[in-house]
C-alpha cells in the first residue's frame, strides 16, 4: 500500500496534514529524518504510516512518556494494528513475554522507555527483533542543550552501531541547534531535517500584566466557553486555585504529581470527558493528552522557558477553532525567575552531599545498591535531613542526568519481599499455613538477593510455582509478614529511582562541571528570553515564539494582545484628532497639529489624511 491508501485504511483520512507527508516519503525512502512539528501536528502518523506501508518489520518506538505510551498502543490496537509496550514498573517475566511476542508474534510496534535500551534482556533478544525502523520521540530529550535532556536517550545512538534501520526523530521543541546536535547524536548518514511551520492560525496569545490573577482566570473562564487547563507552579497553589474557582461557581479541578495514581486517572478522564471543565495543575499534566477542543490555556506563573511554554500553550485549540493561551505575570514573578537559577542550579558540593543523603536514607553501603528500584518519597527524604525541597529535587534531577540514576515518577512498582529470618533458620519455625512453605521455596529459588533487600517478585510466576492462586499468595505472603518471617511491601504506584550503579566513594561522584556550567548558561538564556518574553511591547508574539524556534519568515499573527493593540492605534488617534479639530471649529494648520501630536511620531499624518478623503474632517490650511 501507498501512504495515502495505509491513512485511509487504519485512520479514514483522504490526505495529510502540513509536513506529514514530505516525512512519511523521506522515511519511506530508507533516510533518517528529524520531524520538527508543533504540539498537536500529528506526530504519530508521521512513523506509524512508513512502518505500516512495509509488509513486515517492526518499529522500536523509544518514548520517556508512559502514559502516552500505553495511550498510543490502545489506539494502534483498536484499529487493528500489532502494539506493544514496555516500560518501568513490569516484572522481569512481563518484559521478557513481552520482547518474546515482539519478536515472534508479527507485531509492529514495541514501544519501550529509554532506560530499558541498556538493559541484558533486551541486549540479548536486539538480534532477532526484525527492526524496520527506529523511532525517538521527544527527541529534543538526546539533546544536553536541550531544556529536558535525559542521559538515557544516549543510548539511541549505541543502538545504531547494531542496526541498520533508519531514524525518524520527531519533536515539538527544537531551536536550530538543538536540532543539529540531535542528528549528530543519533548519528544521521547525511542531515534531514523537516520542519513544519510552527504558527498555530486558530490560538490567540496574551500577555497581561496582573496583580488579581485569580480575577483573570475568572474572567477568562467567563468569558470563554469550553474546557481550559491552568498551569501553576506548585502543588499547593493548583488545590488554592481550583479551590477558589469552584467557591465561583467554576467547575475546576487540580492535578499533581503528588496525587495517587487512580485519583490521577479519573480527573484526567472527567476533565477530558467534559465533567470537569477546568484543570489547575502544574507541568505533570498534558502529556500525551490528546483533547482536541481545549479552548483556552493560561498560565498563572511565568513559565522558565520558551520551550515548556510554547509546548503546554499548544495543547489549545488542536481542533483548529478560536482558542486563547494567556500568560498572566507581574513583578513577583520576575524576581522569582531571578531567583531559580540558584535554585535548579544548587553547587556541586551540594549535589554530592544529596548523592550520599540518599544512599544512607536507604542503608545503601558503598560499592552496593546497583540495579536497586527504590521509593522515594521527597516529602520524607526533606524531612528527615532538613532540607528544602526545590534545590534537593532539583540536586537529585542532575544527579539523573549524570547517569547515577533514574527518576522515574508515576511508575507502577511491583510486589517486593525480603526474607528475614534467617536461610538455616526457617526449616525450625512452625507456620500457621501449610501452603506457605511452598511460597518460601519458590521464593528462594527464584530471587537471589532476597535475604539481603526487599526484592521485585512477579505474583503470577510464584504463585504459580508454589501451586496457588495470586489472590492466596498475596493473603499467604501477609501472613508471613505478619508472623516476622518476610517483609512484605504490596504492588504501588510511586515515584522510584533506579539505581545505576554501586553507591561511590566521597569525592568519586563524577559531576562533570563543565557540563555543570553549560546547562546552567542555557537556563540563564531561557529564562531571560522569556522575562523579554512578557515585557516586550512591540513585536506580534508569535513571530517572538516562532524567531526563537528558528522561523525567522512569518507574518504577524494578527490575533494577539500587541496586533490588537496595533490595530486599534488608529481608531483610537482618528477619535482624538476628530476631537481636536471639532474643539477648533474646523479652522487648523499642520503645524498646530505637530504642536499638539508631536513630531516624534508621525502616525497621525496618514490618519489625518484618510479622515479629509473621507469628509470626516474639514482638511488642513
Amino acid at each position: 500500500m501507498n501512504a495515502l491508501e495505509v491513512l485511509k485504511r487504519y485512520w479514514g483520512y483522504d490526505s495529510f496534514r502540513p509536513m506529514q507527508e514530505e516525512i512519511v516519503r523521506e522515511a519511506a525512502q530508507g533516510r533518517d529524518v528529524l520531524a520538527i512539528l508543533p504540539t498537536g501536528g500529528g506526530k504519530s502518523v508521521c512513523f506509524q504510516v512508513p512502518v505500516l506501508m512495509q509488509e513486515e518489520g517492526l518499529a522500536l518506538v523509544v518514548t520517556p512518556l508512559i502514559a502516552l505510551m500505553k495511550d498510543q498502543v490502545q489506539n494502534l490496537q483498536a484499529r487493528g494494528i500489532r502494539a506493544i509496550a514496555i516500560h518501568a514498573g513490569m516484572s522481569r517475566r512481563e518484559v521478557d513475554l513481552a520482547l518474546n511476542n515482539a519478536a515472534y508474534g508479527d507485531y509492529r510496534f514495541l514501544y519501550l522507555s529509554p532506560e530499558r535500551l541498556q538493559t541484558q534482556l533486551f541486549q540479548s533478544y536486539l538480534p532477532v527483533l526484525k527492526v524496520s525502523y527506529i523511532v525517538v520521540d521527544e527527541a529534543h530529550c538526546i539533546s544536553q542543550w536541550g531544556y529536558d535532556f535525559r542521559p538515557n536517550y544516549l543510548e539511541i545512538g549505541t543502538l545504531r552501531e547494531r542496526l541498520e534501520a533508519p531514524v525518524i526523530a520527531l519533536t515539538a521543541t527544537a531551536t536550530p541547534q538543538v536540532a543539529a546536535d540531535i542528528m549528530e547524536r543519533l548519528r544521521f548518514r547525511e542531515p534531514n531535517l523537516l520542519r513544519s511551520g510552527f504558527e498555530r492560525p486558530n490560538l490567540s496569545y496574551v500577555v497581561r500584566q496582573a496583580q488579581d490573577k485569580l480575577g483573570q482566570i475568572r474572567s477568562i473562564c467567563d468569558g470563554v466557553p469550553g474546557s481550559g487547563i491552568v498551569y501553576v507552579r506548585s502543588r499547593s497553589r493548583a488545590e488554592e486555585l481550583a479551590q477558589s474557582l469552584r467557591a465561583a461557581g467554576v467547575s475546576a479541578s487540580y492535578y499533581h504529581a503528588g496525587l495517587g495514581g487512580q485519583t490521577r486517572a479519573l480527573r484526567q478522564q472527567d476533565w477530558k470527558d467534559g465533567r470537569t471543565r477546568v484543570m489547575v495543575c502544574t507541568n505533570a499534566f498534558g502529556m500525551g493528552i490528546d483533547k482536541p477542543d481545549v479552548r483556552f490555556v493560561v498560565h498563572a506563573d511565568l513559565p522558565d522557558s520558551p520551550e515548556a511554554y510554547f509546548q503546554e500553550a499548544g495543547r489549545a485549540g488542536r481542533d483548529g477553532l478560536p482558542s486563547y493561551a494567556v500568560l498572566l505575570w507581574n513583578g513577583t514573578d520576575l524576581s522569582r525567575l531571578k531567583q531559580l537559577e540558584e535554585v535548579t542550579f544548587p553547587s556541586l558540593e551540594y549535589i554530592e552531599d544529596i548523592y550520599h543523603k540518599v544512599h544512607i536514607h536507604f542503608q545503601i553501603p558503598y560499592e552496593a545498591g546497583m540495579g536497586r528500584m527504590l521509593k522515594f518519597d521527597l516529602t520524607e527524604f526533606c524531612k528527615q535531613y532538613r532540607l528544602q525541597r526545590s534545590p534537593a529535587f532539583h540536586a537529585i534531577q542532575y544527579l539523573d542526568r549524570e547517569g547515577h540514576w533514574t527518576l522515574v515518577e508515576d511508575m507502577d512498582i511491583p510486589t517486593r519481599i525480603q526474607i528475614e529470618t534467617a536461610r538455616q533458620d526457617l526449616y525450625g519455625i512452625e507456620l500457621p499455613d501449610p501452603a506457605m512453605p511452598a511460597v518460601l521455596e519458590a521464593l528462594m529459588r527464584m530471587y537471589t538477593g532476597i535475604f539481603s533487600f526487599p526484592t521485585p517478585i512477579d505474583e503470577e510466576a510464584v504463585a504459580r510455582r508454589a501451586g496457588v492462586s495470586p489472590a492466596q499468595l498475596r493473603q499467604l505472603l501477609y501472613g508471613l509478614s505478619v508472623n516476622h518471617v518476610v517483609r512484605y511491601i504490596p504492588a504501588d504506584h510511586a515515584t522510584v529511582l533506579c539505581i545505576q550503579h554501586g553507591r561511590l566513594q566521597p569525592g568519586n561522584v563524577q559531576l562533570s562541571p563543565k557540563r555543570y556550567q553549560m546547562l546552567r548558561t542555557t537556563f540563564r538564556e531561557r529564562i531571560q528570553t522569556m522575562q523579554e518574553y512578557v515585557q516586550q511591547e512591540s513585536e506580534c508574539r508569535s513571530q517572538f515564539l516562532l524567531r526563537y524556534f528558528g522561523q525567522q519568515e512569518s507574518a504577524p499573527c494578527g490575533k494577539c494582545d500587541i496586533c490588537r493593540a496595533a490595530a486599534a492605534r488608529p481608531r483610537e488617534l482618528s477619535q482624538q484628532l476628530k476631537e481636536w479639530i471639532t474643539s477648533r471649529n474646523g479652522q487648523y494648520t499642520l503645524e498646530q497639529v505637530r504642536s499638539a501630536f508631536g513630531t516624534a511620531d508621525r502616525n497621525w499624518l496618514p490618519v489625518l489624511r484618510e479622515m479629509i478623503d473621507l469628509k470626516e474632517v474639514p482638511p488642513y490650511k
